[in-house]
């Protein structure tokens, strides 16, 4: 059946039949858009006031418009079953009809010159501005846990990986400011984002502009966007914002991957110097000695959801001829999981990170063997005079005959290397400990303990800390 708005259906007129039963589940988006009440109720109070400024509306008309709403948005916001029950097609028919129910026939003029296009879009900016701050505030408190624990561990020496071997050591703080780096940059994501959803479609109307001439500047300040649309048929066909923000969710999720895939192989028994926290580990219904890192499997398996509505909604846009199409009202799902998972993730992964316990003793027992000083030793012999190529194959060659005898670099004799090169001298010792490894990489951005603690300061600087007793 045609769904009906007091007495006057909001589309109807032309029909003659009846909706399929079937086809009106099908149709309806109501239980999805539900979500934008408040931002609808917000949109339609400004555009009464501006449609009283324009002359559609008097004064008294505007005030009981406004104080209708005003009802609605209470009952929407203190009963949780408000909308359990509705019949209506979307939030925004919804929203007109109790608002007929409420004051009566004034009801019946709001939606002069506006169409549910340009109501959509307004809604959905409107809600995704605020879903923006609190993801912003979910990747600040993320990494002000990195912070915390680079914070706690500034001596903590570790292993460092290419192609999951170890390769180089590094400092753990060094390690977890590469992952607060990731998130930096996730953070300007969003706030790109931000950026190009702060513009204001109202006045669109259906795909043509507005006839009534609302003030579109009045409207834009009144809800409070950086700027307005510059094409109606833009205005109400644009996705891109949504596209922007799932994207950058998705990489975000990428990079908690990561970090959950190091930390599941950090903890485990073989390598050993991470404990994850019984708060975030689960146990086996069948093996009692079991602790398995659930959180972080699921932070990984998450990933792929969001990359999966990022997927969805290029798919759905790319076909779409201008303007509105009714493909668009699948954009609804696709934003409002991808919130939901992000925001989720980001309290898990901060509980993660925070209850982290780091065995310092563990990691620096994981640094012997596996000829971790064979590039400071090759350097070594570059500071002697030797072509860094001759030097890589010597050093190579000195690995090869410490793996046959099954020794560290340290433990092969000063005589043993002379042979191999007369460049060697009583300084290799030095060379090949590990305080030696790490104050040689004092580049800006290397893993130097005083170029970390630049970086730490940075690091709390971006986030308006003095330091971490401050947070």
């Amino acid at each position: 059946m045609k769904r009906k708005v007091g007495a006057v259906s909001i589309w109807g007129g032309r029909f003659t039949q009846g909706m399929d039963e079937a086809f009106e589940r099908f149709n309806s988006s109501l239980s999805l858009d539900r979500r934008l009440i408040l931002e609808d109720i917000e949109g339609s109070m400004a555009y009464a006031e501006a449609l009283e400024k324009a002359g559609v509306l008097s004064p008294r008309e505007l005030r009981r418009i406004l104080e209708g709403l005003g009802e609605i948005r209470s009952r929407a916001q203190q009963d949780l079953n408000f909308l359990a029950e509705a019949k209506d097609e979307d939030v925004h028919s919804f929203v007109e009809a109790q608002l007929v129910e409420t004051i009566g026939e004034a009801g019946l003029k709001l939606h002069t010159g506006r169409s549910r296009n340009d109501q959509v879009a307004v809604d959905t900016r409107l809600f995704l501005k605020k879903a923006i701050g609190q993801v912003q505030q979910g990747l600040k408190a993320l990494m002000g846990e990195l912070l915390n624990q680079a914070r706690r561990h500034t001596d903590v020496v570790i292993p460092g990986y290419t192609h999951l071997r170890k390769a180089q050591p590094i400092l753990l703080a060094h390690y977890l400011l590469a992952y607060f780096e990731m998130f930096s940059r996730d953070r300007e994501r969003f706030e790109d984002c931000f950026r190009r959803t702060d513009c204001m479609p109202l006045g669109a109307g259906a795909l043509a502009g507005n006839a009534f001439a609302v003030d579109r500047e009045a409207l834009r300040r009144k809800l409070d966007f950086a700027r307005m649309t510059a094409n109606s048929l833009d205005a109400v066909s644009d996705r891109d914002y949504l596209v922007d923000f799932v994207s950058a969710g998705s990489l975000t999720l990428v990079h908690l991957s990561r970090l959950a895939e190091d930390l599941i192989f950090f903890s485990t028994p073989e390598c050993g110097w991470v404990e994850l926290s019984d708060q975030v580990t689960t146990g086996s219904s069948l093996m009692p000695q079991k602790k398995n890192p659930d959180s972080l499997e699921l932070l990984r398996g998450k990933s792929g959801r969001i990359i999966g509505n990022l997927t969805r909604l290029l798919v759905l846009l790319k076909g779409l001829p201008l303007t509105y199409n009714k493909d668009l009202q699948e954009d609804k799902e696709a934003l409002f999981d991808t919130l939901d998972t992000l925001l989720d993730c980001l309290q898990v992964a901060q509980v993660v990170v925070g209850t982290l316990k780091i065995d310092a003793e563990a990691a620096r027992r994981t640094l012997e063997g596996d000829f971790m000083a064979a590039t400071d030793l090759a350097d070594y012999l570059v500071r002697k005079g030797m072509p860094f190529r001759e030097a890589h194959q010597l050093v190579g060659r000195i690995v090869l005959e410490c793996e046959g005898r099954r020794i560290r670099l340290s433990e092969l004799p000063l005589s043993r290397y002379r042979q191999f090169s007369p460049l060697f001298a009583d300084d290799l010792v030095e060379t090949l400990s590990v305080r030696h490894s790490l104050e040689a990489r004092s580049v800006p951005g290397g893993t130097a303990p005083a170029r970390v603690a630049e970086a730490l300061s940075r690091a709390e600087q971006s986030l308006g800390l003095k330091n971490s007793s401050e947070r």
